[in-house]
């Protein structure tokens, strides 16, 4: 054991020798230079201006697969940070049974969250589709918002998430309830969002929770607000240029060709102007509220023409960069992201095997 410095200037140049080797030691250095960027502390009053994308892997269970590391790789070595995965709840249960869980399926809900912390992007979980609730077909045997075992099964589903992370922390991972819950009385939404804050709340009274907005999560609900929970919006508006000739939306085939701004023969029928008063400026009442407020999906199919989807994007991203709120682009690779999008008018860069579009993530780097 050695004698401690007797005087300050000992202790000094004691400890200024000791910080030197450290500095000096291959192994810190390396480490120091692997390290990922900090994430930034979230709170339910205030999310983070989170940038990113959705992963789809756990989305159907017909199709289900394990996440890629090498996207949440890309992802921070383009300098984003969060990470939404839409989840159908029947990846990881029995066909005949809501509650009889398969440990492997689960395992790759945990291998995404330690990808995250990894490579310093923030995890948001959300059930896309939940016991009793899919916004996409086919309809579930039993309504969330009508039955009660259908939410008890939801509940439990949330709370073995709870109990499974507890502990790590929320700059790290967040819990979105339910994917774009329909146009409903919001009482029954309010029913339900609270019975799944308490679920998880019982296991984890730290956690993070956001709740997407009513009517497709366009409009705000402040009716949760006492509930201490951050909510999600979209950015899928005007929806026939971003949804144009999507297979799965009614009518797009009939859709016009998409301009941006819209326009009916010569006059300006949606713009930016009209965007902020529409998707903005609502939410931002909710946010005066003291509601946290993120963009969790967004984007236009990778029918509508480029130059159009790049017009658009270029004003609903400053519109979010002026409200300070992050968002999710719907998805990552596929018809909405920037790599394998499979645009017809659009001049890929190979990017490791695969197709970038060098001009859309350009500007989102720069939002």
């Amino acid at each position: 054991m050695t004698s401690a410095p007797r005087t300050r200037r000992e202790f000094l140049t004691t400890t200024a020798a000791a910080l030197t080797g450290a500095a000096l030691a291959p192994q810190t250095i390396a480490a120091a230079a692997t390290a990922p960027p900090a994430l930034p502390e979230p709170s339910a009053s205030k999310l983070p201006r989170w940038r990113g994308f959705n992963l789809l892997e756990l989305f159907n269970a017909d199709w289900s697969k394990p996440f890629e590391e090498t996207d949440f790789e890309w992802i921070a070595e383009w300098k984003f940070n969060f990470v939404r995965l839409p989840m159908s709840y029947r990846c990881w249960v029995e066909q005949d049974d809501w509650l009889k869980f398969k440990e492997p399926m689960l395992q790759r809900v945990d291998q995404a969250v330690e990808y995250g912390r990894k490579h310093g992007v923030h995890v948001n979980l959300n059930l896309h589709r939940a016991p009793g609730y899919c916004v996409n077909p086919p309809v579930e045997p039993l309504d969330l918002f009508a039955d009660e075992s259908a939410l008890a099964a939801c509940a439990q589903h949330w709370a073995l998430f709870a109990k499974r992370f507890k502990g790590i922390p929320n700059r790290q991972l967040s819990f979105d309830l339910l994917n774009e819950p329909k146009d409903l009385p919001v009482e029954k939404y309010v029913r339900v969002v609270r019975r799944l804050v308490e679920a998880i709340r019982a296991e984890d009274p730290q956690r993070l929770i956001i709740a997407d907005g009513l009517k497709w999560g366009t409009v705000p609900v402040p009716e949760l607000a006492p509930l201490g929970i951050g909510q999600s919006t979209r950015g899928y508006t005007p929806f026939p240029l971003t949804h144009y000739r999507a297979s799965w939306a009614s009518g797009a085939d009939k859709f016009p060709v998409p301009t941006w701004p819209v326009k009916d023969g010569d006059k300006i029928t949606f713009d930016q102007a009209r965007l902020r008063r529409e998707t903005i400026e609502p939410w931002q009442k909710l946010a005066a509220q003291g509601v946290g407020v993120h963009v969790g999906e967004w984007g236009t199919h990778h029918f509508t023409p480029h130059a159009v989807t790049l017009a658009w994007m270029r004003d609903v991203l400053e519109l979010w960069q002026n409200a300070g709120w992050g968002w999710a682009l719907w998805n990552f690779r596929g018809s909405f992201g920037v790599l394998d999008s499979n645009r017809k008018d659009v001049t890929y860069q190979d990017w490791r095997g695969h197709k970038l579009d060098r001009q859309m993530l350009d500007l989102l780097q720069r939002a």
